[in-house]
């Protein structure tokens, strides 16, 4: 069946123009779509475990994940954007983060400090590992604006990683 001159303008209606090629659009789409739905799995789980944080370190874990939050926070719209810039649809609902987010949630009552610490740790070491995949991605399809900026994203994540294992440490000497 043919489709109507109104549905051809709507699946045209956001197709925001780019020389990048239909299959490079697609791919690249999918898995920004994937990273952002996982970011903001990640910011939710984050500000959870600020908010229920206790113990005698409350107070730096607390801001800590506060900060961390924030930043994770921030990639959400640059994420969105790229993908609306290569002329694809985003993201529409949390409904649809629910269902795309590699991010497992933790819905127990208490945790403890330091696996609070652990879990967020692995959680920002699978979105770098996430974020190199899409990496490999722009360099196959030679989106270099999407890579430069996944680039700094990547150190953002190293760091909230470095952070969360060092907070963690017991204090023992090398």
């Amino acid at each position: 069946m043919a489709k109507s001159p109104a549905s051809k303008l709507k699946d045209r209606a956001l197709q925001t123009p780019t020389d990048l090629s239909n299959n490079a659009v697609a791919d690249l789409a999918a898995g920004l779509n994937l990273l952002l739905a996982d970011v903001y799995a990640l910011y939710f789980k984050t500000k959870n475990f600020h908010w229920h944080m206790s113990g005698p370190h409350f107070r730096d874990y607390h801001l800590m994940l506060d900060e961390q939050a924030d930043q994770i926070y921030a990639l959400g719209d640059p994420i969105a954007e790229r993908v609306r810039k290569l002329g694809a649809r985003t993201l529409h609902s949390v409904g649809e983060i629910a269902r795309t987010t590699r991010v497992l949630d933790n819905d127990a009552d208490f945790v403890t400090p330091l696996d609070m610490l652990a879990e967020l740790r692995e959680d920002n070491k699978a979105l770098v590992h996430a974020m190199r995949q899409v990496h490999e991605l722009c360099d196959e399809h030679g989106d270099v604006a999407t890579a430069s900026l996944i680039e700094v994203w990547i150190d953002e994540a190293e760091r909230r990683t470095w952070f969360l294992f060092e907070a963690s440490r017991h204090g023992e000497t090398p």
